[in-house]
């Protein structure tokens, strides 16, 4: 195996304990500001691996880097009418002997004194904050990647720019061929004594800011002579070039063929052009807006999932992917034969977007994620705002208990979906290359 296949592994998995390791903080901060006691702070799942306490809260990393949490006290309301930290043994039958379960559980680490550090007692738009925090860090994580990746780095783009791959003879588009033969005449670009690594600035005078400036206008002009504005080895220079008429395909739609437009015989090069903070804004809408889609879809494109798992079918290019398979094209990324450059943007990338993902997804209105919880903030508010226009009495908290079996049927659920997505990772990944 390419040791540079497992350094991309690595590296990756590193990221994502970092991104884990932020989107705890941002539940850890708000809870111990509004004073919330919190027990544990752990990234990683399983047995731990390393742990130190400080204060009330134990800090640790678990062997399993696959998730975090932080644990605060009283998450549930004890039952109507018991005072916090009293447990009392009594159930009526299997579902709501699991909510009582439930309740004594938290209960049992509620200590004499803590009994306005428990969660349950917050304000609702502490609660709302508190579980906002970590997916807002996932949130601020992406943002600062794609700000590396569009603002530092750049995407690649056509440049104006000749490429070493220009033929230097014209190639009828009937021919499916890419070399020239003898009785292949010279383009209007080798005629006129343009060379790999001039840079197209002008038209007749028009600027051209871009390859699209540059095909636009070459294609519009049609035959004839015609004054192109260079930049070669940082020189100006004006060059007097006749272009001709070419049979080429249509820019919006390759399968139609645009008759006798305006042929020059250049191809354009590919580099890194950085973007704006502006862009980057626009960048993440667009995504963000590919993500939601993706999970309002996402049932079906599970079942998709499956298929290729266990039928052998091709993994939909925007279908979910677990960490294994993002682990896996972490390594494919630094094994792969691209330029250091774009290795290390596609990585950039591929962080970017993990983080992108898990804030929505911890967003989905469903207990147990952070959108569940968010949700009960949300309606506790609703509720108590209503109840002061319409002078009532102050409504109790919002009792997330009394929906916990439906949390655990949703929490098998993931797991299943979970390890679906390891074991279609394993067999049938998804790749650079699909």
């Amino acid at each position: 195996m390419n040791w540079l296949y497992v350094v991309g592994i690595i590296l990756f998995l590193l990221g994502l304990m970092v991104s884990i390791a932020l989107h705890e903080l941002g539940h850890l901060v708000p809870a111990k500001l509004f004073g919330v006691r919190v027990t544990q702070y752990m990234v990683g799942f399983g047995s731990t691996a390393w742990s130190r306490r400080k204060g009330e809260t134990e800090y640790g990393i678990k062997w399993i880097p696959f998730g975090g949490y932080i644990r605060m006290i009283g998450m549930l309301p004890p039952r109507p009418g018991d005072e916090p930290g009293r447990l009392r043994s009594t159930a009526t039958g299997p579902w709501q002997g699991l909510i009582e379960s439930a309740r004594d559980a938290a209960q049992e680490e509620v200590r004499p004194g803590d009994e306005d550090r428990v969660f349950y007692r917050k304000k609702w738009w502490q609660k709302v904050i508190i579980m906002s925090g970590g997916p807002a860090m996932n949130f601020v994580l992406a943002f600062i990647f794609f700000t590396i990746l569009l603002v530092g780095i750049g995407l690649p783009t056509w440049a104006p720019i000749v490429s070493p791959d220009t033929n230097t003879c014209v190639i009828p588009i009937s021919e499916q061929r890419t070399q020239c033969q003898a009785t292949d005449r010279p383009t209007p670009a080798a005629q006129a004594g343009m060379k790999p690594g001039d840079r197209m600035v002008s038209f007749n005078g028009k600027q051209i800011g871009s390859w699209e400036d540059a095909t636009r206008l070459i294609r519009s002009h049609g035959p004839g002579p015609v004054q192109l504005g260079i930049v070669r080895d940082g020189k100006p220079m004006t060059l007097a070039v006749t272009l001709i008429a070419q049979d080429r395909p249509n820019l919006a739609d390759p399968q139609k063929i645009d008759k006798n437009v305006g042929f020059l015989g250049v191809l354009p090069t590919e580099v890194m052009q950085q973007q704006s903070i502006g862009q980057v804004i626009g960048y993440m809408g667009e995504l963000t807006g590919r993500v939601a889609s993706s999970l309002l879809n996402l049932p079906e494109k599970m079942v998709g999932v499956w298929h290729a798992a266990f039928s052998g079918e091709e993994r939909d290019p925007e279908g979910p992917v677990g960490v294994v398979g993002a682990g896996r094209m972490g390594g494919e990324i630094l094994a792969s034969d691209l330029s250091t450059e774009k290795k290390i943007a596609i990585f950039v990338n591929l962080l970017a977007g993990f983080n992108l993902a898990i804030g929505m997804f911890n967003l989905i209105p469903l207990l147990p994620l952070d959108g569940g919880h968010i949700a009960g903030g949300l309606w506790e508010g609703v509720k108590r705002a209503y109840a002061r226009v319409m002078r009532r009495p102050e409504p109790k908290y919002v009792d997330i208990a009394k929906v916990l079996p439906l949390t655990y049927a949703i929490a098998i659920v993931m797991m299943i979906m979970a390890g679906l997505l390891v074991y279609a990772d394993l067999v049938n990944p998804l790749t650079l290359t699909n």
